[in-house]
């Protein structure tokens, strides 16, 4: 099972609950070595550090998974989060040729619309993939509590409050990195998803550690893997309020 170098850890847990060998690429994962390969994941944009990979790169991995018989997961948590990007699904015709064969797209209504607490995610593509989680699921204690199931109807019925939440995390975004910019923080990637990855070229927990004298908490980068260990991730989940509090202790 691959992933990205720089990735929430849950991908490298997984595969170690599953027996599997975990492995990680950088770039492209068409830089693997296919043999062995049998699941791939994508995340797309990316946690932690917001990067959006073009239609053009999700089409050409889709096309090289198939050609090699790897299953391709894609994580698209933030897919409706794009800020200088617009992210693409792996099940957009351009990208997969209208076929789901061999791909999943994985999705959750805790970024979009605030339910992270119902747990409350769905997946979508191969229909054969499908069912086989569907006979394990139900053995494996997975079942979603029936307010869960309406829950997540409902907020998947509404565009509005996706779109209004939308508004109020662009403000946060564009308040922090302005902040963060003025401190001297260097923002990498960052089109999309609820976060900035941000830098001073030093290692992540000196300034987690620097931050903290402040009375800011951000994520150490190496949390995601040592690729990120000059790294910090800052989150935009925070309320308007204690976000412009984050703001005035980063800028006095």
């Amino acid at each position: 099972m691959a992933y990205p170098r720089l990735a929430y850890p849950t991908y490298e847990v997984g595969a170690r609950l599953a027996g599997a060998e975990p492995v990680v690429y950088d770039d492209s994962p068409r830089e693997l070595d296919p043999e062995g390969l049998r699941l791939l994941w994508l995340n797309s944009p990316s946690n932690p550090t917001g990067r959006v990979l073009p239609g053009e790169e999700l089409k050409a991995t889709v096309a090289w998974a198939r050609e090699h018989g790897v299953l391709v997961f894609s994580d698209e948590c933030y897919l409706e989060l794009g800020w200088e990007a617009e992210p693409v699904s792996v099940l957009h015709p351009d990208v997969c040729g209208g076929s789901h064969e061999g791909i999943v797209a994985v999705h959750s209504l805790s970024k979009r619309s605030n339910l992270a607490g119902y747990r409350a995610a769905f997946l979508v593509g191969d229909e054969a993939v499908l069912a086989e989680l569907l006979r394990v699921r139900k053995h494996g204690g997975m079942m979603v509590p029936a307010p869960v199931q309406a829950a997540t109807v409902a907020a998947l019925g509404d565009d509005t409050h996706v779109a209004e939440q939308r508004e109020r995390y662009a403000a946060r975004r564009t308040a922090l990195r302005t902040a963060l910019e003025a401190s001297g923080f260097r923002i990498e990637h960052s089109e999309a998803s609820l976060y900035l990855w941000a830098t001073r070229d030093e290692p992540c927990w000196d300034t987690v550690g620097e931050l903290a004298r402040r009375g800011v908490l951000v994520a150490p980068g190496d949390f995601y893997g040592p690729a990120g260990e000059r790294f910090v991730r800052v989150a935009l989940t925070a309320t308007d309020e204690r976000v412009g509090e984050a703001v005035r202790r980063l800028t006095a």
